[in-house]
């Protein structure tokens, strides 16, 4: 999707109705700020209130998407466009969260193992060692369960029997065995319990 079109084409709309940025972030309950975000392709608007912005500007949500008004003859193949950009774009947002999730929690595991072994091994007063290894544990119990929460938010598990793909709770996912990305969990669909791995 082209923000920058999108955005010249949410100013034009907005003036055709007489509308300011502020009147129009009045409306929606946003700031002015992020209207003038939207208009020079800076940001997109929420999907929370795209569809009451497209009433305000009396456009449909995919001439909203594909930046200008569109015909009906070419309706149908726009909207495929357009769903389709959107699911590319969603799932290159759960591949960074993905990478996030890397990036955050081997180097933490990383320092608390350090951390742990340097309080084993090094001569130290007890207190401090107690304090160093506590300190350890907690930082890598906080990671590992924020690690979960972005692994559960991104994309899907697939059943390993049905193939039916779901995002399962947090709990369910913190408590279940797993290897890497791959879970054992029960499927909602089907009811059966099997590897499932995760998928974008």
């Amino acid at each position: 999707m082209d923000q920058i079109k999108i955005g010249k084409f949410i100013a034009s709309c907005r003036k055709e109705q007489g509308m300011t940025q502020a009147s129009l972030a009045e409306k929606l309950g946003i700031s002015d700020r992020a209207v003038s975000k939207w208009e020079t392709g800076k940001s997109m608007p929420d999907s929370g209130i795209m569809l009451e912005l497209c009433d305000l500007l009396k456009i449909n949500v995919n001439e909203l998407l594909s930046g200008e008004r569109i015909m009906t003859e070419t309706y149908d193949k726009r909207t495929e466009e357009n769903l389709l950009a959107m699911k590319r774009e969603v799932e290159e947002k759960n591949r960074q969260m993905l990478r996030a999730e890397y990036i955050m929690a081997f180097p933490a595991v990383a320092a608390g193992v350090i951390i742990i072994l340097s309080g084993s091994l090094v001569p130290m007063p007890v207190w401090l060692r107690v304090i160093l290894i506590v300190s350890a544990w907690v930082m890598i119990v906080a990671v590992a369960f924020a690690a979960v929460g972005i692994e559960q938010k991104a994309g899907y598990y697939e059943c390993g029997k049905c193939h039916h793909r779901y995002v399962p709770g947090y709990r369910q996912t913190n408590l279940a065995m797993h290897i890497g990305r791959t879970r054992y969990m029960k499927c909602p669909e089907c009811g059966k319990r099997s590897w499932q791995k995760k998928v974008l």
